[in-house]
């Protein structure tokens, strides 16, 4: 097995070579052989599909939940894994400092802190206690005994606060705060993105692509974007088959959702080859 030095390595030099990489996102062990085993360099967790799995909704997961499955994906595959980490488990700096020493001991190899407090009377910390967090994030990721590569979240845009000026000044506080990647998610044009991307100095990942229409991944590397996510697209879509067979067999009572490709066999083929 891969150790987990050698993944924070690697995951390091992904965001350090030319060109764009893809980032997609496992719920489970065998969602994440299955994209191992199709050629993936790294991937990432996802919350909301980590939390659909147990049957519950987003922000619903404890932290100890959380590194458990963590540890369950990292051992799962020889690729690095990163992880959301949500608003690190609590307000305070000194949450996200544990939130980040407890992933890296789990086997993160990177992992994303966010702005978003939980409290809708105010869902964004304020610049400066947001800026704190990271700050504390930082130099946690540093006392780590192997790399980790931070990512800051800036969430306003996907909190309905599409204010881009106010999006790129956090991004820019949580560069100079220690963040090594920087994260918009819900951007709405190829315009906002170009923007961010020119407004900072740290590899930019984007959720899949501008909210008015996804692009093509070329477009994304041609303005600069390094690392390409899928949230919890991955997992919508399997739950979005799952839902379609199911409403075929209660209506009609055909197993046309039997057909094509995706057989047992496969499956089996692309996990054993993606396993660690």
């Amino acid at each position: 097995m891969t150790d987990l030095a050698e993944k924070a390595r690697a995951f390091r030099a992904l965001h350090e070579r030319s060109g764009l990489f893809l980032l997609p996102n496992p719920w489970d062990a065998g969602s994440a052989r299955i994209l191992a085993g199709m050629g993936f360099e790294a991937l990432a967790t996802t919350s909301f599909g980590f939390a659909m799995s147990h049957g519950v909704g987003d922000y619903a997961i404890t932290r100890e939940m959380k590194m458990d499955h963590i540890r369950t994906l990292s051992a799962a595959t020889a690729l690095p894994l990163s992880a959301d980490l949500e608003n690190g488990f609590g307000h305070a700096p000194e949450d996200c400092a544990e939130t980040i020493r407890l992933g890296g001991e789990a086997g993160l190899a990177g992992g994303s802190i966010e702005d978003y407090s939980g409290d809708p009377a105010a869902p964004i910390y304020d610049l400066g206690a947001a800026t704190d967090r990271i700050r504390a994030a930082a130099e946690a990721d540093r006392a780590l005994p192997h790399d980790f590569v931070l990512t800051a979240r800036a969430e306003n845009f996907i909190r309905g606060n599409p204010d881009l000026a106010d999006t790129i000044a956090r991004l820019q506080a949580y560069q100079e705060a220690g963040a090594d990647v920087l994260y918009a998610p819900a951007l709405q044009t190829l315009d906002e993105i170009r923007a961010v991307v020119s407004s900072v100095d740290r590899p930019v990942n984007v959720l899949m692509g501008p909210r008015a229409g996804y692009v093509p991944m070329a477009e994304l590397a041609a303005i600069g974007v390094k690392r390409v996510s899928m949230g919890s697209a991955f997992s919508n879509a399997a739950y979005k088959a799952l839902v379609a067979a199911g409403e075929e067999l209660l209506g009609p009572g055909t197993l046309g959702f039997l057909k094509g490709p995706g057989a047992a066999a496969n499956l089996t083929e692309l996990m054993n080859r993606g396993q660690a």
